[in-house]
């Protein structure tokens, strides 16, 4: 059996899909394709299918939110990364037949953040979609189980989104512990 050559999964990107390829940034070896959202599907599809490509394993789904967008002085001029949109989902894929990774990226509104599930390409998606929707709060569409993962369902809010409030718990020394013992709730007996 020949293995087909390995393509350049930039250009085969942007010769399949052409306008739908917004953004591509190559960083210390790792290749990032920022993508139209409702594309999403489609690509994934693509670059697990395509001879020359293959990218047949889904190894990460990620998030991230960009809130606020504004990171004072220390930043000026450092900012490099294409953000159009409040939150970014990244479906890491690894092509086993060649050994390269890819980064695909979409983007998600922040009043309303929704993306189509990766779960028709990659199955794998399902759990690491339902986190995200369950931390970041970022829905994906036509996923085949919506229910949240990590969190009790009366929980109100995402907690890994930036805008949650932290909340804290005093650190008890030897000075203290009396004051922090007296607020905490224990069980009875």
């Amino acid at each position: 059996m020949e293995i087909p050559a390995a393509r350049d999964p930039v250009q085969a990107a942007r010769d399949a899909f052409g306008e739908a390829i917004l953004h591509v940034k190559q960083f210390r070896g790792e290749t990032t394709l920022v993508v139209e959202a409702e594309r999403l599907p489609e690509l994934l599809g693509f670059f697990r299918a395509s001879p020359g490509l293959v990218y047949n394993m889904l190894s990460d789904v990620s998030a991230v939110d960009y809130y606020p967008d504004d990171y004072g002085d220390a930043y000026d001029g450092m900012q490099s990364d294409y953000r159009p949109e409040r939150y970014g989902v990244c479906y890491h894929i690894l092509s086993m037949l060649y050994n390269r990774r890819l980064r695909i990226k979409a983007f998600a509104p922040a009043d309303d953040p929704r993306l189509p599930t990766g779960t028709i390409i990659f199955p794998a998606a399902n759990w690491l979609e339902r986190e995200i929707a369950d931390m970041m709060g970022i829905a994906f569409d036509d996923h085949p189980d919506p229910r949240r993962l990590l969190m009790p369902e009366d929980w109100h809010g995402h907690p890994h989104r930036r805008d949650y409030p932290l909340g804290k718990e005093t650190v008890a020394f030897s000075f203290n512990v009396e004051d922090i013992h007296a607020h905490k709730p224990f069980a009875k007996d």
